[in-house]
């Protein structure tokens, strides 16, 4: 993981930050006894929580309940309950089910049900059995610890092959602050704010505007420029809870304070971000592209995106073939405006740095210096328009033979 100044990487995940307690454990859902399928979030007092959302027409229940909590008490929050292996989606007793999982929660921790947010992830369509979470809600509880992060990460995976944490820490005001988070996707992977879901814990003070606007200044550079497959999931869902602990002043958009906090936030959500692209489905490399000399933000992204969701380009990484002609295809479809003509592209990896075009045509480049390249698990494709002075980057992985074998039997 990148190094930033002023932040270090503490372990903890959604249990980092001062007064932040989870717990998982298998309820039934999951036939596999020895995987979690059901998790909980708890603060020690009333949090500032913003959330950003699948933008699929067909979204999950529990996406539908957690708006409507949110909205009910003006963004705070307490807790978060979330299931695996069933996604509860296009079901007609969806948002039932995903109410009785809040109020289950909200009886045993005596608290509001509002207060109580909600995520489902797994398959779309089959009706969420209730009378496994009812029969296990208290055991989750009683078992909440300032420790359970590990439980909690590990309940909210489904083809997942490993759980995804990072947490930082930082000052504010002389007060030292926590940041961190877990998140789960490995297929059905194409955000626009996949099947993602991301929870994220801070014990610093920040307003709610404020946590509404950093998450989604921050999503948009960080989940959004993130392509497994391009499906974006029904129940997408990244949530952020402040709880305020570390004593700081309180952050507001205006103050010198918010660049801090959002940097650290940048930080998790983006480091979380490469571990579900590396986690694809399959996936056996990582794709980061960078498009730098953009005339503006928008346009850096559209670019990067573009290539990294390339299923042909995606297919020649996993061959190791320095198929460059798929990338200046990707750029060209992109929907933006700028000139191909003026476009450099290098293919890079720890292995070495092949450069495959300039000013839109190609170079002479040596095969077996790609072919060497390409065998690296991270790959790095830089494209320079050379039109601006702005950058973004996105992040992807391979398409391999596994892909299809695990998407042609997921429900068994």
């Amino acid at each position: 993981m990148k190094n930033y100044e002023g932040y270090k990487y503490i372990e903890g995940g959604v249990c980092a930050a001062k007064g932040f307690k989870a717990n998982g454990l298998n309820c039934g859902l999951n036939p596999n006894k020895d995987k979690n399928d059901l998790c909980i979030v708890v603060s020690d007092v009333l949090c500032n929580a913003a959330a950003v959302y699948t933008t699929n027409k067909v979204k999950g229940a529990p996406i539908t309940v957690t708006k409507k909590h949110l909205e009910a008490t003006y963004g705070k929050c307490r807790a978060v309950i979330a299931n695996s292996k069933n996604a509860n989606t296009c079901n007609a007793d969806g948002e039932e089910k995903a109410e009785k999982m809040c109020s289950l929660a909200a009886a045993e921790l005596g608290i509001d049900a509002n207060e109580v947010i909600v995520a489902s992830t797994g398959v779309i369509g089959q009706i969420l059995p209730i009378e496994p979470i009812e029969n296990n809600i208290a055991a989750l509880c009683d078992g909440l610890s300032y420790d359970g992060n590990l439980a909690a990460a590990t309940a909210i995976m489904t083809t997942d092959t490993v759980k995804k944490e990072v947490a930082v820490e930082f000052e504010l005001d002389g007060k030292v602050c926590h940041l961190g988070g877990m998140a789960k996707g490995s297929g059905m992977i194409h955000p626009n704010m996949a099947t993602t879901l991301n929870f994220i814990t801070t014990d610093a003070n920040i307003s709610s505007a404020a946590t509404k606007a950093a998450l989604s200044e921050i999503t948009k550079i960080t989940y959004n420029c993130l392509s497994v497959d391009g499906d974006t999931s029904t129940n997408d869902m990244v949530c952020v809870l402040a709880n305020g602990m570390a004593g700081n002043s309180e952050i507001t958009e205006d103050s010198d304070a918010y660049a801090v906090f959002k940097q650290a936030l940048f930080i998790v959500m983006s480091e979380l971000t490469k571990k579900l692209a590396k986690d694809g489905e399959g996936a056996t490399k990582l794709i980061e592209c960078t498009c730098d000399g953009a005339p503006n933000l928008d346009i850096a992204i559209i670019v990067a995106k573009s290539v990294i969701r390339s299923p042909l380009l995606k297919c020649a990484i996993f061959g190791e073939d320095a198929n460059w002609g798929r990338i200046l295809c990707a750029i060209g479809y992109a929907e933006a405006e700028f000139d191909i003509s003026k476009v450099d592209v290098d293919i890079v990896s720890d292995a070495g740095v092949v450069t495959v075009c300039r000013n839109g045509a190609g170079v002479p480049f040596s095969e077996d210096l790609a072919k060497t390249v390409l065998k690296e698990e991270d790959i790095f494709i830089n494209i320079n328009l050379n039109q601006g002075d702005t950058s973004a980057k996105a992040w992807g992985c391979d398409l391999t033979y596994d892909y299809v074998k695990i998407n042609g039997d997921y429900r068994s």
